[in-house]
């Protein structure tokens, strides 16, 4: 498996990567949960970030990153967001869809950037699929 390395020159900033091909993904898709702390880092960036850019270099359908308010995983130690502090390492959860096959190819990756976390696969019905510079709406 070749090395990932996020970190990117300024020429090849992920904010300003072209845009790829919208996918229209079948009614049976996978749906990859990944759970992290806010805090932890890889690489002089959030795994959320390394995690988000690696599925779009693979060009997988689509990944959402979610900050939570209140969390705890296996010590039980609570995560909470306090209004008088900025971070309390607080939960992530990164939801990747694709093709079963994109994404099974994808967890190798995952971990060289997760220094801990959860990580689990599902199987997801797509119901409907609308991309925003397209007029077209799949409904099942």
């Amino acid at each position: 498996m070749p090395e990932f390395n996020p970190i990117r020159s300024r020429k090849e900033s992920w904010q300003s990567a072209p845009a790829l091909e919208p996918q229209v993904l079948p009614e049976e898709a996978a749906l990859l949960r990944i759970l992290i702390g806010e805090d932890d880092q890889h690489k002089r960036l959030p795994p959320y970030q390394a995690i988000v850019l690696k599925a779009r270099d693979m060009h997988l359908a689509g990944a959402t990153v979610i900050r939570g308010f209140l969390g705890f995983g296996k010590s039980s130690h609570l995560h909470a967001k306090k209004t008088l502090r900025l971070s309390m390492d607080l939960p992530m959860v990164i939801e990747i869809v694709d093709v079963p096959e994109k994404v099974n190819a994808f967890l190798p990756y995952l971990e060289p950037i997760m220094s801990s976390g959860l990580v689990t696969l599902e199987r997801a019905r797509v119901i409907r699929q609308k991309h925003a510079t397209a007029q077209k709406t799949m409904v099942r």
